[in-house]
């Protein structure tokens, strides 16, 4: 494993963490808690250190996960989290996979967070996240306030925001920078989905952000596991994803082949992950780790050869004509 620091704060994070939400969430299909919780301390022997949860997962269970999976570790693990979603109304019950009501009030931040570090077993959070803020959000001097309280009172050491929850959400990233100057700022960044994040490096290199990157593999597009044939799972919530986007993604993977196997020293998920760490303004990456194989083939990634200035060089040429714009789907994969 290789580490670096979390833009302008004093945080040191591992180049690859871990987003517990595939182990606390029903999402990517149901993973028993305990073997949940494996995973975590996997990871951890393999080197990780920054584990990304939010109060939402699992209400609370993402949470309560790293407490008992770390019960002796705190010092050696950078934890963020995530507030902003009102799961406590209602019992958190939503419908489908739609968005819950947000509240990003003074009180109940103030209550998310002391209910985030009970169910955490720790008395500071390294990292916490504004969860998918909108513009309005960004704009509450309120807010801010509270948070540099917090901050002051040693109850979180620095704040960032999550933006999302799919690709876009420019503006938001833009605010986030430039008017909150946010510690870091977590954004989906791969081959496959470049904008608008390409967009944010020079933002993010000027006001010094840390950026975190989530879904690297393009949910599970570029790590070799997606078989077209076989779908997801109804409980998945890559299910509900439009054949469209699932055709047209699987039409570009086609282009990075030479990006892996023999010869190249690494996987496709490997190179996945390469190809993110390559900006410097990310600090670190959040696979979506599902099972044994996948913590030890991705933990490894920063140990295999980066990619060449020739390599990068293609990917570049793709870009304007592959990634950036919708290739046509092959006629087998419209049948």
């Amino acid at each position: 494993m290789k580490y670096r620091k979390l833009g302008k704060t004093d945080l040191t994070v591992s180049e690859v963490g871990f987003g517990v939400w595939t182990v606390s969430t029903p999402w990517w299909g149901a993973i028993e808690e305990a073997e949940g919780i494996a995973l975590l301390q996997q990871a951890f022997d393999l080197g990780v250190t920054l584990f990304d949860t939010a109060d939402t997962y699992g209400n609370g269970k993402g949470e309560e996960m790293l407490a008992t999976a770390f019960p002796d570790n705190r010092d050696e693990i950078i934890i963020a989290t995530k507030f902003g979603y009102d799961f406590y109304t209602n019992d958190g019950k939503r419908d489908g996979h739609k968005e819950l009501p947000q509240d990003f009030s003074p009180a109940f931040v103030r209550s998310a967070l002391e209910q985030s570090l009970r169910r955490l077993g720790t008395d500071y959070i390294d990292l916490y996240q504004l969860h998918n803020p909108r513009l309005w959000a960004l704009r509450s001097d309120e807010l801010f306030e509270t948070l540099e309280d917090m901050q002051q009172e040693g109850k979180i050491r620095h704040y960032g925001a999550a933006i999302g929850p799919d690709i876009g959400w420019e503006e938001e990233a833009m605010a986030s920078m430039r008017e909150r100057d946010v510690a870091s700022m977590q954004i989906i960044y791969s081959i496959l989905e470049q904008d608008p994040a390409r967009a944010f490096f020079p933002v993010a290199e000027e006001c010094q952000t840390g950026l975190l990157s989530r879904v690297p593999h393009a949910s599970s597009l570029l790590d070799g596991t997606y078989k077209p044939s076989e779908g997801f799972d109804s409980s998945d919530h890559r299910a509900h994803r439009k054949q469209e986007w699932l055709d047209r993604s699987m039409a570009k993977v086609e282009h990075v082949d030479f990006l892996h196997g023999e010869g190249t020293g690494r996987t496709i998920g490997q190179a996945a992950i390469q190809f993110v760490l390559a900006q410097p303004s990310i600090s670190s990456v959040l696979p979506n780790i599902l099972n044994e194989a996948q913590v030890v083939e991705f933990a490894a990634a920063p140990e295999t050869p980066a990619l060449t200035d020739d390599e990068n060089d293609r990917l570049e040429q793709l870009y304007p004509t592959v990634f950036r714009e919708p290739v046509p789907v092959p006629s087998a994969a419209k049948s």
